[in-house]
């Protein structure tokens, strides 16, 4: 069960936008990374507000998405999405995409988190979930995985997310 009203506008534009496409190599459905976000998102008891930005993020995270979302009739221009949601997904991309996987350069990396709760609550949740997707489809299969096992880590520990609480968050998305 949604922690987020399968009818808000902010989660019918993610859900437009991903129809029934699946993950290349995994063969998941897109949006499950969205619902086991928001299952995440509500066990840290983040916003409603969080949440539909979150439920915005992969439409604005990537410059090639952004300027999709932004073309007349698009999934994100027909479910007009609240601007403070969209305010919030912004800064998700600004700081996610400032420290990616091909950035990751060691264990003393410095992460820069955003001055935004919300923001940095939605980190947690994208970065739980795709931390675990990578643990059970790529992790020592996936020619980056130790790069990539690095770089979950050194989200997390800069987000303040210790191996007991990655670990009961993600029995939540069981």
């Amino acid at each position: 069960m949604l922690p987020l009203n399968p009818n808000d506008r902010h989660y019918l534009a993610i859900a437009d936008h991903y129809g029934r496409r699946t993950a290349a190599r995994s063969g998941v459905p897109l949006i499950r990374h969205i619902g086991e976000g928001l299952a995440v998102l509500d066990a840290i008891g983040a916003t409603p507000r969080a949440m539909q930005a979150y439920c915005l993020h992969p439409l604005l995270q990537d410059d090639d998405s952004l300027e999709l979302s932004l073309q007349p009739g698009s999934a994100f221009q027909r479910h007009a999405p609240d601007p403070i949601a969209t305010a919030l997904a912004m800064e998700y991309r600004r700081v996610a995409n400032a420290y990616l996987s091909q950035h990751c350069a060691g264990a003393d990396d410095l992460i820069a988190l955003s001055p935004l709760a919300e923001v940095n609550q939605m980190l947690v949740a994208d970065k739980v979930q795709n931390r675990k997707d990578f643990e059970r489809y790529h992790l020592g299969a996936h020619p980056r995985s130790d790069v990539l096992a690095q770089y979950f880590a050194n989200w997390l520990r800069a987000l303040g997310v210790d191996e007991a609480r990655y670990r009961a968050l993600c029995e939540r998305l069981a």
